[in-house]
């Protein structure tokens, strides 16, 4: 059952968190800094670390794509109703029309398309023809 969760709902409750709990100017906050062997800085912020979790949620996403079983239909629905609350969330909430939410909101689409497309080519290989 848990397979029918889609997981960009992740990131999607987080940012919620903390645009809710510590306001906007906390993903901008610097969470490490690394220097490099170039002398240059590399800082990595709350925002960024956030995109990287979209990230790696899209691609477990498309790797459940891939698998045909009952849970993957639900998945697909949830994965839509995901995106669409995205979409009215950034539309309607002042504190979502950032540049973050809006490459969340991307992501979020990306893995509807994307889960949409695999499901259909996995299910095209699945069927077979008795010659």
């Amino acid at each position: 059952m848990f397979v029918a969760i889609p997981l960009m709902i992740v990131p999607f409750i987080f940012y919620n968190a903390v645009m809710l709990g510590s306001g906007l100017p906390a993903f901008a906050g610097t969470l490490m800094t690394v220097p490099m062997l170039s002398g240059a800085l590399w800082t990595i912020t709350l925002g960024d670390v956030v995109v990287l979790t979209a990230l790696a949620a899209l691609f477990f996403e498309m790797l459940k794509a891939t698998m045909s079983n009952r849970g993957s239909l639900i998945n697909h629905m949830l994965s839509m109703l995901v995106f669409v609350v995205f979409l009215v969330e950034f539309l309607l909430v002042r504190d979502a029309a950032t540049q973050l939410f809006f490459t969340l909101m991307v992501i979020a689409f990306i893995d509807v398309v994307a889960g949409f497309t695999i499901s259909n080519r996995a299910a095209g290989r699945d069927v077979s023809i008795g010659l």
